[in-house]
């Protein structure tokens, strides 16, 4: 498959889990690849994993406006353009209400929410016409979580920017939509679950399984692609049906 050739993308966030296997992806249908991280030996482990001569790897913490600036010129001088723009850093965060102090508040708001926006913001005088963007939410933005008031928060935030940005960019032809995934096997996933409730997790997922980073990929190149050419303003859920179904274990 070659959706993707000749087409520059840029994922936020793409050392490792979702955001190295959707560079994966892409550079496997023929994108020319950017990626970033906060940590370089990290960076260069995703370049020597991602190998080939079509990635370009830019140390930037996505909070940074400063570091968002640079990365925009790296791109800018490497590639002249973008076409897909995933908006995939994030951290997690969860922890009742009454322990979310002030720094966490702003550590998490400044990497999840702000980090997205001016992402968008910065790349926008880059991306060609017809071009789209894809924002990493979380399907804690369509059902409550205990001790998810911080990070569902700024997961909702960024979605609706799904909604917005895709009215204003409209005029360009560009396209954006989010993804929602749910529990999805990733690092991140194993320092935020202890292992002991696991087999509780997966028990409230219809499919049976956790999900995989492959998968959230996999939703990501679509929404990318042409075939999702009238698709704008939307959230795709990839959760195996934890939202929309209740498994018969459960019952």
């Amino acid at each position: 498959m070659t959706r993707f050739d000749n087409k520059i993308a840029l994922i936020t966030g793409g050392t490792s889990g979702m955001g190295l296997a959707t560079a994966r992806r892409l550079l496997a249908e023929g994108a020319h690849v950017v990626i970033t991280g906060r940590d370089k030996a990290r960076l260069d482990a995703a370049v020597e994993d991602l190998g080939g001569d079509r990635v370009l790897a830019v140390r930037a913490d996505v909070a940074d406006l400063d570091d968002l600036s640079a990365m925009t010129s790296a791109i800018q001088e490497r590639f002249g353009r973008l076409d897909v723009v995933f908006a995939n850093a994030g951290v997690a965060s969860f922890q009742p209400v009454g322990e979310v102090t002030e720094a966490e508040f702003d550590r998490v708001v400044d990497i999840n929410f702000k980090g997205v926006y001016f992402t968008i913001q910065k790349t926008v005088p880059l991306l060609s016409d017809n071009a789209a963007i894809v924002i990493n939410a979380s399907w804690t933005l369509h059902r409550g979580l205990v001790t998810g008031t911080l990070y569902s928060a700024t997961k909702a935030a960024v979605h609706n920017l799904a909604h917005t940005l895709a009215a204003e960019l409209g005029p360009r032809g560009i396209r954006v939509n989010s993804v929602s995934p749910g529990y999805i096997e990733t690092a991140m996933f194993h320092e935020a679950v202890a292992e002991e409730t696991k087999p509780a997790v997966v028990a409230e997922v219809v499919s049976g399984r956790l999900g995989t980073s492959e998968d959230v990929a996999d939703a990501v190149a679509f929404l990318a692609s042409s075939e999702a050419s009238y698709v704008n303003g939307q959230d795709l859920i990839i959760d195996g049906g934890l939202v929309a179904a209740i498994p018969g274990v459960m019952l």
